[in-house]
């Protein structure tokens, strides 16, 4: 049965305690994990991986039905799992465990996954699919945790902050948390507090690096790769600022499409383009088409799927990408 993420609370866990996670956007799943498990704050939680499981699955299974993890109820999370966890969570599907509630947490499952399609086709179990938030969403929930702890803080400082989280909701939470300490007793945050609090230099750098990229000066691009120290772990939060940069891209190139006005788009941009940053986002409006940025999006997401079936590499492939983008003879 499919659900919504919003809608677990609802849930009877007596009746529904197999649910199944799966996308991207992984500070959502742990917001909606944390609120049922305060719900059932009685349960102990355990959590697995897919291939721990998998190397000893006659262990997990005994220390369900021998009560290790029987008793007074538990909450077991299974992360990083594919249709390769089916085969051992059949025999418990099949069962009528009562005080148990299962997690299965995977990343992006097709439509033809054995295991989504189990749990979507079988009103017994729930099926909640997490994709990545909208610009808007995150704003939104700025707006919401400034207004709460009664802070006056602008529109377009709220932009910087949600910026400089590279969509990442989980980021965006632990930045706001930061803000949240330094703000006691204090009525307005200015822009160059947020600067100071928010300014992870690899965070930062990252954003600089796309931005270079996107405009198409491969020198700046090189410069960056070569004078920052990257790490494997910078991997994916690289390719998601890619991905993030790229769609508000493609926003723009759609509107500039229409109104042909390069000033008139990036004015009427929404949420508002801070003014630094509106030189270098007129030279990627003018490298780049609708049809190509879109091209740039599709492979970014075949890269992240690559990426996580390779990691050791990671970087080397994402900087050759990079590198490809920034030139001036590429568009696609």
């Amino acid at each position: 049965m499919i659900l919504k993420s919003y809608e677990i609370n609802k849930l009877n866990f007596l009746i529904h305690n197999f649910i199944l996670m799966h996308g991207k956007n992984e500070g959502l799943k742990s917001e909606v994990i944390n609120e049922f498990s305060l719900k059932n704050k009685d349960n102990r939680i355990y959590k697995y991986d897919e291939k721990e499981i998998l190397e000893n699955n006659v262990n997990f299974h005994d220390n369900i039905t021998n009560g290790s993890l029987f008793d007074n109820g538990k909450i077991i999370i299974i992360n990083r799992s594919t249709d390769k966890i089916l085969p051992v969570l059949e025999p418990l599907l099949e069962r009528n465990i009562s005080n148990v509630i299962i997690v299965i947490n995977a990343d992006i499952l097709e439509k033809r996954s054995k295991l989504r399609s189990l749990f979507e086709k079988n009103k017994k179990f729930i099926s909640i699919a997490f994709y990545p938030d909208s610009n808007e969403t995150l704003v939104k929930l700025t707006q919401n945790f400034f207004k709460k702890i009664k802070i006056s803080v602008s529109f377009e400082n709220i932009n910087i902050i949600v910026s400089r989280c590279a969509g990442d909701r989980k980021y965006l939470r632990n930045e706001l948390d930061k803000i949240y300490h330094f703000v006691k007793n204090k009525k307005k945050i200015e822009a160059i507090e947020i600067m100071k609090l928010t300014n992870l230099t690899e965070n930062f750098t990252i954003n600089e690096l796309i931005d270079v990229c996107l405009s198409k000066n491969k020198k700046r691009t090189i410069n960056i790769l070569n004078d920052n120290n990257f790490g494997t772990d910078d991997s994916i939060l690289i390719i998601r600022t890619f991905l993030n940069k790229s769609k508000k891209l493609l926003n723009l190139l759609n509107d500039y499409k229409i109104n042909k006005d390069l000033n008139e788009t990036l004015s009427n941009a929404k949420p508002p383009i801070f003014w630094k940053d509106k030189e270098i986002v007129k030279q990627q409006l003018k490298h780049w088409t609708p049809e190509t940025i879109k091209e740039v999006i599709y492979n970014l997401n075949k890269l992240e799927i690559n990426i996580k079936k390779m990691s050791f590499n990671s970087l080397n492939i994402i900087s050759d990408f990079i590198l490809s983008k920034s030139s001036i003879n590429s568009n696609n």
